[in-house]
């Protein structure tokens, strides 16, 4: 028979692993409110599309700030995450770097609103800037060596000389309606296809 430490320890697993998805999907609503109207959208438009109370969001956020970090922490995570699956998937490795710029060009239109946040003077910029890079040029150029090796891109371009030239597309995309971000990284992407047009 168990005793009541082993019983506790036991019923607070789920707990934690219930606070922890819904802390997850908290901050996949807000950064689909974010994309649409603003790192500025009503926290209980946050909370209604999380299906929680705004008293929850402020348990886990208190300030605006922390939310919109969190957010950007988790996307990167997720971005991260999704070099390694798409490779994974079956998909050819060109395929799985378009799908991945695709995933980035979206976290970027999120990722814009920080700036309302947190200045370049501020340090906590440098940081989450150096936690971008940590984790996202490795994915890039892992996907990058994967579609070169098949055959499918030209060598030698490097992950974060891609990524910085998608980045400056995607600047001003929210700003002008006649300006298509996306449809320019598409383009930049069928570029990096070798001259053989394999």
């Amino acid at each position: 028979m168990k005793n009541s430490d082993e019983n506790a320890g036991s019923t607070a697993r789920p707990k934690r692993a219930d606070a922890q998805r819904n802390k997850e999907a908290l901050l996949d609503a807000a950064a689909a409110i974010f994309v649409t109207s603003g790192v500025e959208a009503p926290v209980r438009d946050i909370a209604a599309k999380a299906g929680v109370g705004t008293a929850t969001i402020y348990r886990h956020f208190p300030t605006r700030a922390d939310l919109i970090i969190a957010v950007y922490r988790h996307q990167v995570e997720a971005c991260a995450e999704a070099g390694p699956a798409l490779l994974a998937s079956g998909a050819t490795p060109y395929a799985a770097l378009e799908r991945w710029i695709g995933l980035f060009v979206d976290f970027l239109v999120t990722k814009h609103g920080l700036a309302a946040v947190l200045q370049p003077d501020n340090p906590g910029f440098d940081t989450l800037h150096a936690y971008f890079i940590d984790r996202l040029v490795p994915v890039c150029g892992r996907l990058l060596d994967a579609a070169a090796d098949a055959g499918e891109i030209r060598s030698g371009i490097q992950a974060y000389e891609l990524m910085r030239g998608i980045g400056n597309l995607c600047i001003g995309a929210g700003g002008d309606p006649r300006y298509d971000a996306r449809r320019l990284v598409e383009l930049l992407v069928a570029g990096l296809r070798n001259a053989d047009g394999s």
